[in-house]
């Protein structure tokens, strides 16, 4: 499986690399149907003391999974991606089990 991450007019993070690829990897565990995954880090500025957007993209077979969250830190805004990607993943996978 292949991790791209990219940080959209940032600086790039090591940590946060390191964060959301442990993370990855852990949902492609569960569920081997994953073949890629590409997150992007964006910082906006929000009047509102939101805007560190994180958005994940997975390619399985089939149509492409995508999930966005904006939060105040951007661990926050992974894992509520994260959260939202595994009940797309279940959704994608009770349907997709076979007929008998």
């Amino acid at each position: 499986m292949e991790i791209h991450v990219q940080f959209v007019k940032m600086q790039t993070s090591e940590a946060m690399e390191a964060y959301v690829i442990n993370k990855i990897e852990k949902l492609a565990k569960k569920y081997d149907s994953i073949i890629r995954a590409d997150v992007f880090y964006k910082l906006e500025h929000d009047p509102k003391g939101k805007g560190k957007i994180c958005e994940i993209q997975l390619s399985q077979y089939g149509p492409k999974i995508f999930a966005s969250s904006n939060e105040t830190y951007f661990e926050e805004a992974t894992d509520n991606t994260i959260d939202d990607l595994k009940i797309l993943l279940n959704k994608r996978k009770s349907k997709m089990k076979p007929h008998l």
